[in-house]
C-alpha cells in the first residue's frame, strides 16, 4: 500500500502561500512570495523526501507553476538533481481541464480527486508527495487519508495568507518520528499518524 506524505514549506504561523518567489500567488494581496530565500541553504530538501521514488500530487495552480519552471531548469544547475526528479515523476494534478497537462507524466485525478488518491494509495508504485497546493490538501486533510507530514518550518511569521491547516483538517494524533534544525534556523520535522487523538486532565481538574 502507498503512502499520502504532505511535504510542504511553512511559517511559523503555518502560511505555506508563494513560498519560491514574489509572483508565485500574489492572491488574496500576498506580498511576501518568496519568504523561504533568506533561510535557505544547507537543509536537505523536504527533509529527504524526494531522496527515493516518488510520485507528485498537485493542485492546478502548482501545477503551472511547476511546469512553466521546473522543464527549463538543466541537469547541471544547483537543483538540476530535483528538476530531474520532478520531471521524471508520474504527476497526478486536480483539474477541471485534463486535456491542457503539457508536463510529461501528467494524469489528472478526474471529478473526485480524494477518491482517486484513495485508489491510487491501494495500488502498487512508489509514494505519493503533495507540493504546494492548499486546496487540495484541505480536501486531503478534510478526507483523513494524509499519512504523514514533511514540514520546513521557517522563523517567519507571515500574517495572513493561504495556510496549511483550516477548520476542516480532521482531528488525529501524530507522532513525532524526527526533526533536526538547520543553522538558517529552518526547523525540519517527520510526522507519522498515531491514531485518534488522547484526552486526559491533569490531576485536581
Amino acid at each position: 500500500m502507498r503512502k499520502l506524505i504532505v511535504a510542504v514549506m511553512a511559517s511559523l504561523d503555518g502560511v505555506i502561500q508563494a513560498p519560491g518567489g514574489p509572483d508565485e500567488d500574489r492572491s488574496g494581496g500576498f506580498a511576501h512570495g518568496g519568504w523561504v530565500w533568506p533561510h535557505a541553504g544547507d537543509g536537505e530538501v523536504m527533509g529527504g523526501v524526494f531522496s527515493r521514488p516518488f510520485d507528485l500530487v498537485l493542485g492546478r495552480r502548482t501545477y503551472d507553476i511547476f511546469a512553466n519552471y521546473w522543464p527549463q531548469v538543466p541537469s547541471d544547475a544547483p537543483h538540476g538533481h530535483i528538476a530531474d526528479a520532478f520531471n521524471n515523476a508520474t504527476k497526478h494534478v486536480a483539474t477541471h481541464h485534463p486535456d491542457t497537462l503539457a508536463w510529461r507524466n501528467s494524469r489528472a485525478l478526474g471529478t473526485d480527486p480524494v477518491a482517486a488518491l484513495r485508489e491510487l494509495k491501494r495500488g502498487e508504485g512508489p509514494d505519493l508527495v503533495t507540493q504546494g497546493s492548499s486546496d487540495l490538501l484541505h480536501q486531503l486533510l478534510s478526507a483523513d487519508v494524509v499519512d504523514e507530514l514533511r514540514l520546513l518550518v521557517y522563523p517567519v511569521l507571515l500574517g495572513h495568507g493561504k495556510r496549511l491547516f483550516d477548520a476542516g483538517t480532521r482531528a488525529s494524533a501524530l507522532r513525532l518520528a524526527s526533526s533536526a534544525t538547520t543553522s538558517a534556523g529552518v526547523l525540519v520535522t517527520h510526522y507519522l499518524r498515531d491514531g485518534e487523538v488522547r484526552t486526559g486532565a491533569f490531576a485536581g481538574h
